[in-house]
């Protein structure tokens, strides 16, 4: 019983590291997509926006 508490508490504190990491890599994958269509937008308008 107390082993597989010990057990489920220690799974629970090594997915957390796990779980920020993604947040970080799907937000830094999210502001790549965004950038890029962002400049084919630009370029689509020619260039004129600042």
């Amino acid at each position: 019983m107390i082993v597989s508490i010990l057990d489920r508490i220690t799974r629970v504190m090594l997915s957390v590291p796990g779980v920020l990491l993604r947040r970080t890599t799907a937000k830094d994958a999210e502001l790549l997509v965004l950038r890029h269509e962002n400049a084919v937008l630009r370029r689509q308008l020619g260039g004129s926006l600042p």
